[in-house]
């Protein structure tokens, strides 16, 4: 590479700076869009929480739009990644079971969300937010429906007498308890008369595996 290209190539990559005011611009993002929903959080709201001009806002994430999109897909990696390896752990051991199956896709969300801190807890909230509106099936079409799909395929494996539209039926029915869980253990503490919710997650799986199997 000659002294020119390398100069060339300096230029354009984003010095250590700029890659952290992104990633803080992208956190007040999402800790916004989660608690406000997509109206409810400004450019201008985001600016003021990760401490920048609105104008960094713009150039880091461009339109609103394009920032939601950027916000939700970034973590939808680390996500796939985590279920898909629990998965293949699994089939590794022997034959699958439903339980094992259902326990690969929900244990990883349900250990993010609730034990990864502040940002997986927003992130959490965030996608209870897409999944419950149409306007961003094209976001979760490409960064959740590919590992679904997979999932979906082991499912009607283990249950070859079901239709793949009572699978697909029943797995919405799965994601949105797993989302409620996530997003409204206080309204269960809350019914219970507790303090906190203890961890539910045997609770919440035994619900989905009796669904797939009604």
């Amino acid at each position: 590479m000659t002294e020119k290209s390398q100069e060339k190539q300096r230029q354009r990559a984003p010095s250590k700076r700029s890659l952290a005011t992104r990633e803080r611009i992208f956190d007040a993002a999402e800790q916004l869009f989660a608690e406000r929903g997509f109206e409810g959080a400004s450019i201008r709201d985001i600016a003021k929480a990760a401490d920048v001009q609105g104008a960094l806002v713009n150039h880091h994430g461009g339109s609103k739009e394009v920032l939601f999109a950027t916000v939700v897909a970034r973590r939808a990696d680390e996500l796939a990644r985590i279920r898909q390896e629990a998965l293949a752990l699994a089939k590794a051991a022997g034959p699958l079971t439903l339980r094992q199956i259902l326990t690969c896709f929900i244990a990883p969300f349900i250990d993010k969300t609730l034990n990864g801190g502040a940002t997986w807890s927003a992130y959490g909230r965030l996608i209870a937010h897409v999944s419950s509106d149409i306007r961003w099936q094209h976001i979760a079409q490409r960064c959740f429906d590919p590992t679904v799909k997979v999932f979906l395929t082991e499912i009607s494996a283990v249950l070859p007498e079901s239709s793949q539209q009572k699978i697909s039926t029943h797995f919405v029915f799965m994601v949105s308890a797993m989302l409620a869980l996530c997003t409204s253990r206080w309204r269960i503490a809350g019914l219970a008369e507790a303090e906190t919710a203890e961890d539910l997650t045997e609770e919440l799986l035994a619900f989905c595996e009796a669904g797939f199997k009604s």
